[in-house]
């Protein structure tokens, strides 16, 4: 009795030989356990930028149900990315704008193909037969020995060796300052809070200035206009500026010599205040006494109150006439 592995030996030389002698491709022979396509299979097409070690006779699933298989992979016309030739059972219902991600079954497991509705858009369509999922709608799923081999850069000359310089730094930093950044954190977080407090007021404040850029940007031709005009009357102001500083000068001198004025002055300004004093006062203690005598002046010698008793009345006068 021949053991276990030298019948799979023979097994697998049978099956290459008798691919070799019929033109059959290893890749045409199904393999067990794959997904039933159907008795109407649609081809898909999808594109990648790395398929990694994808080969055909690999599983395409949706929602990790097996639904069709990888028939071909090669490279696409623009030489910078993978086409895939995907055949699937035709009653899957997918969107038109479904997805495609290379994924891995486990660590060291096979990889395979999964189709899904799309996470940020809304699925329209059906995925049909001759369809084609371009770059934009495929993903890869990191590896494990990328993963691997990120970890590395990061626990080798990575972050990861500068913690503890860090750490001293920040201790050296804050040794004996522990209330003051204590202090600090609390004032930060009370900053924080009013700007949250008037974050309409900021946002209204913003709206305003790009209003005010709009408008800006909207009378250019005025304003560049204006600043044109100005420059003549600018240039005559810098020519003048000589006779300008010089007025500004002598105004200064003015200014001293009518302080020194006033200053020098004083005692006499104040002197004569006082001494109107009892005049002033004199005026104020005649009240309406002075306005009543006033009247006389224009009626003289009669009062106001005589000439409303003689009104409608004769008044008798005598002319001599001398020859």
């Amino acid at each position: 009795m021949k053991s276990p592995v030298k019948l799979a030996a023979v097994v697998a030389l049978v099956l290459v030989t008798t691919g070799c002698g019929s033109g059959v491709s290893v890749y045409d022979i199904p393999l067990p356990g794959g997904a039933t396509l159907g008795d109407h299979p649609i081809h898909v097409t999808a594109s990648f930028t790395n398929v990694l070690d994808l080969v055909p006779q690999s599983g395409v699933k949706v929602n990790d149900v097996p639904v069709g298989q990888v028939v071909k992979v090669e490279l696409a016309p623009d030489g910078r990315s993978a086409r895939v030739d995907l055949l699937l059972n035709g009653d899957v219902d997918l969107p038109g704008n479904a997805v495609a991600r290379l994924r891995q079954a486990s660590i060291l497991g096979e990889k395979f193909v999964e189709l899904a509705p799309p996470d940020d858009a809304t699925p329209s369509g059906r995925l049909l037969d001759g369809a084609t999922i371009p770059l934009d709608r495929s993903t890869l799923t990191p590896e494990i020995e990328e993963v691997f081999g990120a970890l590395s850069l990061l626990l080798n000359g990575g972050g990861v060796a500068q913690v503890q310089n860090i750490s001293h730094q920040l201790n050296d930093a804050l040794g004996g300052k522990e209330t003051a950044a204590r202090e600090l954190l609390s004032n930060l977080d009370t900053f924080v809070q009013g700007l949250d407090e008037h974050r309409s007021e900021i946002t209204r404040a913003i709206e305003s200035v790009n209003k005010l850029a709009a408008t800006l940007n909207a009378h250019t031709d005025q304003i560049t206009t204006t600043l044109n005009g100005l420059t003549p009357g600018i240039g005559v102001l810098n020519e003048q500026r000589e006779a300008l500083v010089g007025m500004l000068k002598s105004l200064d001198g003015l200014t001293s010599v009518a302080v020194d004025t006033v200053n020098r002055s004083k005692d006499d300004l104040v002197a004569d205040l006082k001494a109107l004093e009892p005049l002033l006062r004199r005026l104020a203690d005649s009240g309406d006494k002075l306005p009543k005598a006033m009247e006389l002046i224009f009626t003289f010698p009669f009062p106001d109150a005589a000439l409303d008793t003689i009104r409608g009345d004769y008044l008798n006068g005598f002319l001599k006439a001398g020859h």
